[in-house]
């Protein structure tokens, strides 16, 4: 028997994805919630597999849609190039890409990469988006973005990375501290001091307490924060210290806002790029990523 899947089934089963429900899709596609329904039933029939857990109201993607969507979003993309091939024969590059970068890189690198990025190729959309470590694999691993920027090394074994490029952290602390003063500070030091910290799940906190862990047994946490400069704020006003990129408190070290403190921790760290192998790699995507 032959199988009749359009594109417009192939849409509203990405859309439904992207949107998190039908209601969503029905919206972005234009589409009446009847009629996206029924086109999300007609491909599960035409492919004879069902391709969402249907939990009340809400759709949770199965491990046969998550197989089938990067073959889906491949047809899509491979329209979309065929149309901007038709209209531009010059071959400028078009179209969207989603990346998720870590807080650090999303800060203090991406937006320039990605201003440069968009001057060189006008005609491109990057939708940018920060997340912890954590958040930028799992966005990757459930196809809600193109590319990922991480802290360290991702030892997922369904994404692939390589080596981007590399960071130094520093410990710091407010200039008015008795730290500051000291020309190193020993483990014992170390161990009785109080921190300012990302949450877990970052990628700078794994480095930090890679590092720490030979020389502390047990660190005394006063606070933990999901932004840089939330931390850099905590550790200007006495609380604690903290560890942080380099590239974040330049300005506060050069200011004398804050003072980089010497320690027996190795604080260099490498920047991965991550991608899922199965998600179609665009010319757009393989652009960015050289």
């Amino acid at each position: 028997m032959s199988t009749h899947v359009t594109f417009r089934q192939l849409q509203v089963f990405v859309a439904v994805i992207r949107g998190g429900a039908v209601n969503a899709a029905a919206r972005q596609l234009r589409l009446s919630q009847s009629a996206t329904s029924q086109a999300l039933a007609d491909l599960e029939r035409q492919l004879g597999v069902a391709l969402f857990e249907r939990l009340g109201r809400r759709l949770e993607l199965n491990d046969a849609g998550r197989r089938l969507l990067p073959y889906a979003e491949k047809v899509l993309n491979g329209l979309d190039e065929l149309v901007d091939a038709a209209r531009e024969p010059d071959g400028e590059l078009r179209g969207t890409l989603h990346v998720a970068a870590s807080a650090t890189i999303g800060t203090y690198l991406l937006p320039m990469l990605a201003g440069r990025f968009s001057e060189a190729h006008p005609e491109t959309d990057l939708q940018l988006r920060l997340r912890n470590t954590q958040g930028v694999i799992d966005d990757l691993l459930q196809y809600d973005a193109d590319l990922g920027l991480v802290e360290g090394q991702c030892t997922e074994p369904r994404l692939s990375s390589e080596f981007w490029c590399r960071d130094e952290m520093v410990i710091v602390c407010a200039p008015e501290q008795r730290y500051a003063a000291q020309s190193r500070l020993t483990p014992e030091e170390l161990q009785a001091a109080e921190w300012i910290l990302r949450e877990r799940g970052s990628g700078s906190r794994a480095i930090f307490e890679a590092a720490i862990r030979p020389h502390v047994s047990r660190l005394k946490v006063r606070m933990e924060l999901a932004q840089h400069e939330a931390i850099k704020q905590a550790v200007q006003s006495g609380l604690g210290l903290g560890c942080l990129s380099r590239l974040s408190v330049a300005g506060e070290l050069e200011r004398g806002e804050l003072v980089a403190l010497e320690t027996p921790l190795h604080l260099v760290r490498d920047f991965s790029l991550l991608w899922h192998p199965e998600r179609y790699r665009s010319p757009l995507w393989q652009a960015f990523k050289v």
